[in-house]
């Protein structure tokens, strides 16, 4: 009967032996010793999904402002390239066409000239030059005026000077005045000519350019004496014939 508990015991023993192996197999079944909690190991997964989407731009969603970001910049890039086009197209354009309206200097070759005697006041002549040209040019300084190939030109009217240049457009005149002899006949050497010509000055005033000028004189002609002189270019006709 002692026998028969013994063996009892003993089978009782290795059952829970077994049992407990079984339950050890369960525990450390991974082979790292680490026990299984459930439902924890989940959601540290799910957890670093959502980080890894979040930095990089490819896994983020559409509305995400990481995904909104290159369209705005490539968008304003687009913006800045369409408004920076008519800018050079503008400037190309404005470069193209400068040398057409850059002014030139009035002379024979784009303007025309008219002589003309006046009754008042006595003894002057008056020089009426038009613009001709499609481009602005400008009147400097006076008139360098021969009548009958004289071989020196009349001095000028200093006082007559005005305070700028003149500007004539396309279609407008300028003028000056040709005091022709003393009213008084004092002076010497007078005498009738026939004919006349103009030269015009450059903006240095040190001489001559361009061609020159043939204004036709009355066929009677024109009396000049040693009193000749010339005013300055003028924009108005009544500052011509005011000297």
């Amino acid at each position: 009967m002692s026998n028969l508990r013994t063996s009892r015991t003993r089978l009782v023993a290795a059952a829970a032996g077994t049992v407990l192996a079984a339950l050890a197999l369960t525990a450390c079944g991974d082979g790292t010793g680490t026990k299984d909690e459930g439902a924890a190991t989940t959601s540290p997964s799910v957890s670093a999904s959502a980080d890894a989407g979040a930095e990089t731009p490819g896994g983020a969603p559409r509305t995400d402002s990481t995904a909104a970001a290159p369209t705005t910049a490539s968008g304003a890039h687009q913006a800045a390239s369409k408004t920076s086009t008519p800018a050079r197209t503008s400037s190309t354009g404005s470069s193209s066409g400068s040398s057409a309206t850059t002014p030139v200097t009035c002379e024979g070759s784009n303007t025309k000239t008219v002589a003309a005697p006046l009754t008042r006041p006595v003894n002057h002549l008056l020089l009426t030059v038009t613009n001709t040209g499609s481009r602005t040019c400008f009147l400097y300084g006076y008139p360098s005026v021969r009548f009958d190939g004289a071989q020196s030109v009349p001095p000028v009217i200093e006082d007559s000077q005005p305070q700028a240049v003149v500007t004539l457009e396309p279609g407008q005149s300028g003028y000056a005045s040709v005091n022709l002899s003393a009213t008084d006949g004092s002076a010497a050497h007078g005498h009738t000519a026939k004919s006349l010509t103009v030269w015009f000055q450059g903006r240095s005033l040190s001489g001559s350019v361009g061609r020159s000028a043939t204004p036709a004189l009355p066929a009677k002609g024109v009396y000049v004496d040693d009193s000749l002189k010339v005013t300055y270019w003028q924009q108005d006709m009544d500052d011509a014939v005011s000297w």
